[in-house]
């Protein structure tokens, strides 16, 4: 059984927003497993189910480029907000989407490619912009979306230059029409995953563990209302299908417009873009979502530098 400390009850009230003694109840009835006593609190109906992001706590850029059919993300992290700002770190993530155009998403490919205009490789030119900044770096993730025909629309939220900043956004639309309303399109949508933060693109993509956890919870709630089985089933059901509106980016309502799902949405558009569109895939990249940076007394830091 995990140690039940102060930290861990703090975390989990920060997580749930539940009191701090239910917080300390529910660890100790799930032996200190964090999740497990959200799962605990959301039963016994003291948490909500909102979706909480981890801390954030990386510094550094999101990037993202697109040429047609194609577009990629990546994120480059620093140790402070200062380097964010910095031309050569830009430069860096810029060119580092630029170089996931051509060779894809994997890390280590991007890492081993020829850095443009530099004569050395990603990796290369990164520990060379470290020496010369004096901060810690790296290349944390990319991802790419492709379509046979269509656009791969994107949006920066926050940009500090542009194609970089804190929230970016591919939207892949397959489409035989026309590609100035496409990438239009493309654009209202990324800027509501942008808002909306889906997890999932439909349903049938939702993670099934995720589901599973998530159907255990509401069928303990629904049983708390002391309702016939067959009742209850249809609570659940309903409750699962409110789920998937909050997570699923075809289930969603429009922010635009706030009264049509994305999927209607696309389906409407084929007729202003002259052909049928699907929407085949989506990326979101938050700057530093699920990193946790060490918290650190700053008085006591100080005093422990100048006692060294």
């Amino acid at each position: 059984m995990a140690e039940i400390t102060a930290a861990l009850v703090k975390e989990l009230r920060e997580k749930t927003g539940a009191g701090m003694m239910d917080c300390k109840k529910a660890l100790n009835e799930t032996a200190g497993d964090l999740e497990a006593a959200v799962d605990w609190l959301r039963k016994k109906g003291l948490a909500a189910a909102a979706k909480k992001a981890g801390r954030v706590a990386a510094e550094g850029l999101v990037a993202i480029a697109s040429a047609g059919t194609k577009g990629v993300a990546v994120e480059v992290n620093a140790e402070t907000d200062f380097v964010a700002r910095n031309d050569q770190f830009q430069g860096f993530a810029k060119g580092v989407a630029d170089v996931a155009l051509a060779v894809g998403a994997d890390v280590d490919a991007l890492n081993a490619a020829q850095f443009p205009g530099a004569g050395k490789t990603v990796a290369e030119t990164l520990t060379g912009l470290i020496a010369t900044i004096g901060e810690n770096m790296n290349l944390r993730r990319a991802a790419k979306l492709e379509v046979s025909q269509g656009v791969v629309a994107s949006y920066m939220h926050s940009a500090a230059a542009p194609g970089l900043g804190k929230i970016g956004v591919l939207i892949a639309l397959e489409s035989a029409g026309d590609t100035a309303k496409l990438e239009a399109l493309g654009k209202q949508i990324a800027m509501h995953v942008a808002a909306a933060n889906p997890l999932f693109l439909d349903s049938a993509s939702v993670d099934k563990t995720a589901l599973e956890r998530e159907t255990a919870v509401l069928t303990e709630q629904a049983k708390a209302s002391g309702k016939p089985a067959e009742v209850i089933e249809k609570m659940v059901q309903g409750r699962i299908r409110k789920y998937y509106e909050e997570v699923c980016l075809l289930d969603q309502v429009f922010v635009i417009d706030q009264e049509n799902k994305i999927s209607k949405v696309v389906e409407n558009a084929g007729k202003d873009v002259g052909a049928p569109v699907k929407l085949t895939g989506f990326v979101r990249f938050a700057l530093g979502e699920g990193i946790e940076k060490e918290e650190k007394d700053f008085a006591a830091e100080v005093a422990a530098q100048l006692g060294g």
